[in-house]
């Protein structure tokens, strides 16, 4: 190995150290131009009034909202609740290692950099960059990667509350367009994505009478709920 350079670029390596600058490189583009990466898939969730999120997180044919899950709040008694359905295997690995409670490319990038930074240790002193050992060194480091990740992020969850909730906070709402983001109906809450001056928000909503709202509809903002959490809406049609 000659350089740090053929290191991470090696056949072991490289994959990760691609996805990483891939990722880098977006949020470069992202601050620069002000781009915004959206992701289109479709999550259909129930929010309790006592609490931020249910657990009850069925999944379309169409596919996952990414964006729903990832900016969804769930708390540990919604989860453990003996009255609660209980959450599938993936949706405990998002919940845990704090792909929910932050922006999922927060963490998704942290989690590849930690990731990427073990490999690429791991395979430099067992000098395995480019032998079948490396691939185990591969994928073994996803664990201790992922436990390295949540004691990193954790202390951004409060932040990251607190800044998003300020600005919603701050806004007034009622009146404004936007898209639904998943099934209402009766008392179900989903999640509904407006523009603000061009910036993306998501807040929670519920159906105005009650009536069925499907996943991609455009619906108007009709009122706040008296304590603050969610809003009242109908469909714009």
């Amino acid at each position: 190995m000659n350089s740090l350079t053929d290191l991470v670029f090696s056949t072991i390596n490289a994959p990760l150290t691609i996805l990483l600058i891939a990722l880098a490189a977006y949020r470069v583009f992202t601050m620069i131009l002000g781009l915004d990466l959206d992701f289109d898939l479709d999550v259909d969730f129930d929010i309790d009034a006592d609490v931020d999120v249910d657990t009850d997180l069925d999944i379309d044919s169409t596919g996952v909202d990414l964006e729903d899950v990832t900016n969804i709040e769930l708390k540990k008694e919604t989860v453990t609740g003996k009255k609660r359905k209980p959450l599938k295997w993936w949706q405990v690995i998002l919940l845990y290692f704090n792909f929910v409670e932050l922006p999922f490319l927060f963490t998704f990038t942290s989690w590849i950099f930690f990731w990427w930074a073990i490999t690429v240790i791991g395979t430099y002193l067992t000098a395995s960059y480019d032998n079948s050992f490396g691939v185990i060194i591969f994928l073994s480091a996803m664990i201790p990667a992922l436990i390295l990740n949540k004691i990193f992020t954790t202390p951004f969850k409060s932040f990251f509350k607190k800044l998003e909730r300020k600005g919603v906070d701050a806004l007034d709402l009622v009146g404004r367009r936007g898209t639904l983001l998943s099934n209402i109906s009766n008392d179900k809450l989903g999640s509904v994505k407006l523009y603000v001056e061009n910036d993306p928000i998501n807040i929670y909503a519920k159906s105005l009478n009650g009536e069925k709202i499907k996943s991609g509809e455009e619906i108007l903002i009709i009122k706040e709920s008296s304590d603050k959490k969610f809003y009242f809406i109908q469909s714009y049609t």
